[in-house]
């Protein structure tokens, strides 16, 4: 396993400060957030801007491990959907454009939507996946969905379903245990469950459950991140392990994004050591 940070916890720091800071810290890999309002939003990723993101990233040995292209695909208004359909297919085209050594980083998306909406929506959530699935995989372009509390898909079994529904190498999860966590659903249980669906992760800490719950900065929670390694490698996962700090966390007035990375790599880079895992 590797350990990469998403820079959906670095809205306003450029590229060119957040490669060289993640890569001195030792993380191996990076997930580039290009959702409207970041410095990286996917409007302004001119050509220029893509080769030297590319060329950042070939600098500092970084592996762009995701591109996090979080849009909903339940939208109701046409128009709308039209246009979220749009950014997700970019998305898959920025993926080929920073690919390395023939290989591409996936696009993580949820599904959007509302827990209410999974029995009677389900269906038109696979024909617009399946869009979007046809796209990506003219250019071999995995898009990894992530299950997430407040959506339309929550639970490891309602996201196992949906990959076996649609039935493409090119659908995988973007498994985020810790809203699995807040949901009261144990590690032995889901991680067995979501592994052999997962193409990239996403860890946090966490407090508390559901409705009553705060996401933190890894190390200032309980989580067992030792355990959860352990358990990963156990049942045969072998990509990025991704650090990324939620909104929740970003909110507070004293929030330095620099010094979060930093934080989370010495949590999660000890864990390592303790689970005896190598990078």
């Amino acid at each position: 396993m590797q350990l990469a940070y998403s820079t959906w916890g670095m809205p306003t720091v450029p590229a060119d400060v957040a490669i060289p800071h993640l890569a001195q810290l030792g993380f191996d890999g990076i997930e580039l957030t290009v959702i409207p309002g970041y410095t990286t939003d996917l409007s302004i990723l001119t050509s220029q801007k893509r080769r030297q993101i590319q060329q950042l990233l070939n600098q500092h040995q970084l592996t762009l491990s995701a591109i996090s292209a979080h849009t909903s695909l339940m939208e109701l208004e046409p128009e709308l959907h039209f246009a979220n359909m749009e950014r997700l297919k970019a998305a898959v085209d920025l993926a080929v454009d920073l690919q390395t050594g023939g290989s591409c980083p996936v696009v993580n998306t949820t599904p959007g939507g509302r827990p209410d909406q999974w029995s009677a929506g389900k269906q038109q959530l696979v024909d617009r996946l399946g869009e979007l699935i046809d796209y990506a995989t003219e250019f071999q372009v995995i898009i990894a969905l992530e299950p997430h509390i407040g959506v339309m898909i929550e639970t490891p079994q309602q996201i196992c379903e949906l990959i076996e529904t649609v039935n493409s190498p090119y659908l995988r999860a973007n498994f985020d245990i810790s809203h699995f966590e807040i949901l009261g659903l144990p590690m032995s249980e889901t991680i067995p469950l979501m592994v052999p669906q997962t193409a990239h992760t996403h860890v946090k800490d966490q407090r508390g459950l559901h409705p009553n719950f705060e996401f933190l900065i890894p190390g200032e929670g309980e989580f067992d991140y030792v355990t959860y390694l352990q358990t990963m490698s156990k049942y045969g996962y072998q990509g990025f392990v991704t650090v990324e700090i939620s909104m929740m966390v970003q909110r507070r007035a004293d929030y330095d994004p620099l010094l979060a990375a930093t934080q989370s790599y010495y949590t999660l880079s000890q864990a390592f050591v303790a689970a005896n895992i190598q990078r």
